[in-house]
């Protein structure tokens, strides 16, 4: 995976701003450890193996996991496409609801947002997603055998085409080491918030886990989809800060976002209210400093 601590270079025409959310993979546990997964605790069993294994104590009863050994459960993201000037946002979540359990499977997801990576090459845009998103991507993709659909692919030469593991170039972007390294870096909730962009509402990703296993992935594709919007919100104030995005196109990106957002609300995204009065509510606050 590419490293970098330079501060963003370019903004190709089509960039995918995304955040994905997973869980302790069951099935993982079962395969490593022989966890029987069938009993009606079966599966938070299975993740206490797991966070077992994987180093648990009292004071972290859940520690972070290798990726390798969790499960996607969803993928949402702002596609930006420009063309002659004229900048569209399109919000895309997988699955698109949560009410299709074949939808919902780990593979699908999977094979649909490899596709989409493989088809459109968009500038992939993450906070840690160097560290967690990618890898998760490749190490799940493989251990379902899946076909990298044009995202695994490297050209023989840097300009001869797209190169998501290159260690130059700027299509596969971690925003994270761009704003700090080591005990330097800001949580996305931290930076974000003090930015005057909403962090995490009303939950914690740690949470997610627990949504699963109640059965409310519609939880989770809400959560899912306000980290998305952070995400895609501090990028544009960080290629502001690289000269990148005038003050003016700073300004029409996060009009664009809200745009984006009421009509996600018209169409029954009733949950974006709730991020909207946030950011509301934030941007006075930080208005304090002017």
């Amino acid at each position: 995976m590419r490293h970098s601590s330079s501060v963003l270079k370019t903004i190709e025409p089509c960039l995918f701003s995304f955040d994905l959310e997973w869980i302790p993979d069951p099935l993982s546990a079962e395969i490593l450890y022989g966890t029987d997964i069938t009993q009606a605790h079966g599966p938070l069993e299975a993740m206490k193996r797991l966070w077992h294994e994987g180093g648990a104590t009292e004071e972290n009863p859940q520690p972070y996991l290798k990726t390798v050994l969790c499960r996607i459960v969803s993928v949402s993201g702002v596609l930006r496409e420009v063309s002659k000037g004229e900048v569209k946002l399109k919000l895309v979540t997988l699955p698109a609801t949560a009410e299709d359990p074949e939808k919902a499977k780990e593979r699908t997801i999977l094979k649909m947002l490899l596709k989409a990576i493989g088809s459109r090459k968009p500038q992939l845009v993450g906070y840690n997603s160097h560290n967690a998103d990618v890898p998760i991507i490749v190490q799940r993709a493989i251990v379902n055998g899946l076909f990298g659909q044009g995202m695994g692919e490297r050209p023989n030469k840097p300009w001869e085409g797209v190169d998501y593991f290159a260690t130059s170039g700027d299509h596969n972007v971690d925003m994270a080491p761009m704003v700090g390294r080591w005990g330097q870096t800001p949580k996305l909730h931290e930076i974000a918030t003090l930015s005057g962009i909403p962090g995490k509402v009303d939950t914690e990703g740690g949470f997610v886990s627990d949504l699963w296993l109640q059965g409310n992935l519609q939880a989770i594709l809400d959560y899912n989809e306000f980290d998305a919007i952070t995400t895609h919100l501090l990028w544009a104030r960080i290629a502001h800060f690289a000269g990148l995005l005038s003050a003016t196109a700073y300004e029409h990106e996060q009009v664009l976002v809200r745009a984006l957002m009421e009509v996600e609300i018209d169409g029954g995204k009733k949950h974006f209210e709730r991020y909207i009065e946030e950011w509301d509510r934030l941007k006075k606050l930080c208005d304090k400093r002017l």
